[in-house]
């Protein structure tokens, strides 16, 4: 009998939405020769993660195994799915496969990072495959919000593997390849052993809407505007882009697209040929000369990110062109949660300003691009999988994905990141589970979230920091009193007195005090002036700060 077996393994994307990470392998137990699916980042915020740029899926596993990684299949240019092929491929090394508009925009990635564009492999739809191993791997197309959205076909020799992808039921997407039920039925037809699958929405009853249902009700908001309009959505969503900017024009505005990542990603749509046609746009330059009432902007920053279009607009001014009362603004696009804080803060810019906000509130303005409930239970019908492995999601969606995927018959199988599931038999078992995480792209060095900089970052922010200065002599006495530096500390305490002085005045006492084997003992007199200026603070400003100490001594 053989010992070779199929193994599906999440290492970021499943129990959270985003940094999407995803391993295939086959073959003996500790053998099996290795593909990944997507690679992607998740975003920051200033509470948890200080400072840090980007957030990546912990890859260690992968990379202590990269002699048996076959390829790396991207299923769409999102972020969460394309942003980390770049930072890693040094630690991975293998050819990156992806359909033409998502190698495009890899491709830039990897020349930002002084890779050759070689490494990325631009591969047709289904069925064409591409034979890796012992994978023969095809992309098939599938409607989301980003052009040449597709879901895999994952051939090994002991069965049939679907990833779904991230994907909606669209028949009319606008841009990009629609839904085809009669292509995914087909997919069914050897028997598919699991269906790996997107559980975003799984929690939403209704029925996806289509993309085309939005014109109407954009066109008729922008025609009721008096001034100034400006548009936000995802940069990525070519499609709304294109609805947005066609509403302006039948409104008789000129268009002006603001934000690097916008015009990036139609210009990839062009290039590659995803998007045929575009209103004519005019540069920030001509915009400035346009009359208000006939001018529209669509810009980055739906997502409330500080350095986007839709921010600098709302703290002033964006490449000279600023925002006046009686002009508009709609955000054609979900908060993201966690991103809650971000976009509620801009949105009370433009009020201050005067400017009417419009948001999705209303559901006319925005459709989503992940499968709701009923999408999701069409795919399984179609696919027809002994499994289905829910995937990009929170735990709470994947666990209410196995519960809808149990209720119509089909074994569910919960496996957030880190579980190793063996899905060669009738029942699927873990393997295994291994410990994943997350990577921090800090600056330009990336650092590991266990490795303890954001949390002394966190406890610096939150207690603020003090330095202090001894010097001893050659005899080893004090040379002199203690000074200190405080930073992100009331400049008084309790006693109304500088707390500078105070925290002083109690280290020199200290340093009066400790005899000489303190004095002798640097490791012993650090912890001890460490003791004293937090008790001190404690007692004057109610905190204990973050304490450096630097310790002196002048040789004989």
């Amino acid at each position: 009998m053989s010992s070779e077996r199929i193994i599906y393994m999440p290492l970021g994307g499943a129990g959270e939405i985003g940094m999407n990470a995803y391993v295939y392998g086959y073959g003996e137990p500790g053998k099996e020769r290795l593909i990944l699916v997507d690679l992607g980042v998740t975003f920051p915020d200033m509470d948890g993660t200080p400072g840090v740029d980007l957030i990546f899926p912990d890859i260690q596993w992968l990379a202590e195994r990269r002699d048996r990684l076959e390829a790396i299949f991207i299923t769409h240019a999102h972020e969460d799915h394309v942003g980390a092929v770049a930072q890693f491929h040094e630690e991975l090394g293998a050819p990156i496969y992806a359909r033409a508009f998502t190698a495009n925009i890899a491709r830039r990635k990897m020349t930002e990072k002084g890779y050759t564009e070689k490494s990325v492999r631009t591969v047709s739809a289904w069925p064409e495959v591409t034979e890796v191993g012992p994978f023969k791997v095809g992309f098939v197309p599938i409607s989301h919000s980003i052009p040449e959205s597709s879901g895999l076909v994952i051939d090994t020799p002991k069965g049939r593997l679907v990833h779904s992808g991230d994907f909606k039921i669209d028949h009319d997407p606008v841009v990009g390849e629609a839904f085809d039920e009669e292509l995914w039925a087909s997919l069914a037809a050897p028997g598919v052993k699991a269906l790996m699958c997107d559980s975003t929405n799984v929690f939403n009853a209704h029925a996806g809407r289509s993309e085309s249902t939005l014109a109407g009700d954009i066109e008729g908001l922008i025609s009721s505007a008096k001034g100034m309009v400006v548009t936000t959505t995802f940069a990525s969503n070519v499609a709304r882009v294109k609805t947005l900017a066609e509403a302006g024009k039948r409104a008789g505005r000129s268009i002006c697209l603001l934000g690097r990542a916008m015009r990036r990603m139609i210009e990839a749509a062009v290039e590659t040929g995803v998007l045929k046609e575009f209103p004519k746009t005019i540069s920030p330059e001509d915009a400035k000369e346009i009359p208000r009432e006939n001018l529209m902007l669509i810009v980055t920053g739906s997502q409330g990110e500080r350095r986007a279009a839709s921010a600098q607009l709302a703290q002033g001014k964006y490449q000279g062109i600023t925002m006046k009362e009686g002009d508009m603004f709609l955000f054609s696009s979900k908060t993201i949660p966690g991103n809650e804080r971000g976009v509620i803060r801009i949105i009370n810019q433009f009020s201050e300003m005067g400017v009417d906000v419009v948001d999705d509130s209303s559901g006319l303005y925005h459709v989503s691009g992940h499968a709701n409930r009923p999408d999701l239970e069409k795919l399984h019908d179609l696919v027809k999988p002994h499994f289905v492995v829910p995937m990009h999601g929170e735990h709470r969606h994947l666990r209410e994905h196995v519960k809808l995927s149990k209720a119509k018959g089909l074994h569910g199988v919960l496996a957030p990141n880190g579980t190793m599931v063996d899905l060669t038999g009738d029942r699927a078992e873990v393997a295994e589970y291994v410990e994943t995480g997350r990577t921090y792209l800090d600056g330009s060095i990336k650092i590991g979230a266990l490795d303890g900089v954001v949390r002394d970052r966190i406890r610096m922010a939150l207690n603020g920091h003090v330095m202090v200065n001894v010097i001893l002599d050659e005899d080893d006495e004090p040379l002199g009193e203690p000074w200190c530096e405080i930073k992100g500390l009331p400049e008084e305490g309790r006693s109304r007195a500088p707390l500078l002085d105070v925290l002083e005045e109690d280290l020199s006492q200290f340093m009066g005090r400790a005899g000489s084997k303190t004095l002798l003992d640097d490791d012993k007199l650090e912890e001890g002036l460490r003791k004293v200026t937090r008790q001190s603070a404690q007692n004057e400003i109610g905190k204990r700060p973050e304490v450096s100490v630097i310790i002196s001594r002048l040789s004989a």
